[in-house]
């Protein structure tokens, strides 16, 4: 059998935390994602319009808790990403490094969310400014 094409991005991940609502709050309020469900009070999703984020509230203890490097935001171009720069750190999010350039023409930084996972938003020359709409 063969691959039926070509993915067309990663456009959904699920993440567990112990602290839900102050993860919540994290998304919404200084990251502009918006309700998309309350499954429950342990899920939500949230979304920025074309992607899918699932919040899970974890009752695993710390050595169960899964690892993950980091995800990314695009964003449309390097001035967006400035300006994302300055606007999380005036939220007094943690910032992990500035602005930096990559070798293929991408730019970004690293922040952590209040569960301590790392985020990077990233203007990337080849993905960035493209806009998705539902089927």
């Amino acid at each position: 059998m063969e691959r039926p094409g070509r993915l067309n991005g990663m456009r959904h991940i699920a993440f567990t935390m112990p602290n839900l609502e102050e993860c919540e709050h994290f998304y919404t309020e200084i990251m502009g994602m918006e309700l998309l469900r309350r499954a429950h009070k342990d899920l939500v999703y949230l979304t920025c319009g074309n992607d899918n984020l699932s919040l899970g509230r974890s009752d695993l203890p710390a050595s169960g808790v899964q690892s993950m490097d980091h995800f990314g935001f695009i964003v449309d171009s390097k001035a967006e990403l400035e300006l994302w720069f300055q606007y999380l750190q005036s939220k007094a999010v943690t910032m992990l490094d500035q602005p930096h350039d990559h070798g293929d023409g991408a730019r970004s930084f690293h922040i952590t969310d209040p569960a301590g996972n790392v985020i990077q938003p990233i203007y990337h020359p080849e993905i960035s400014g493209q806009r998705f709409s539902k089927p």
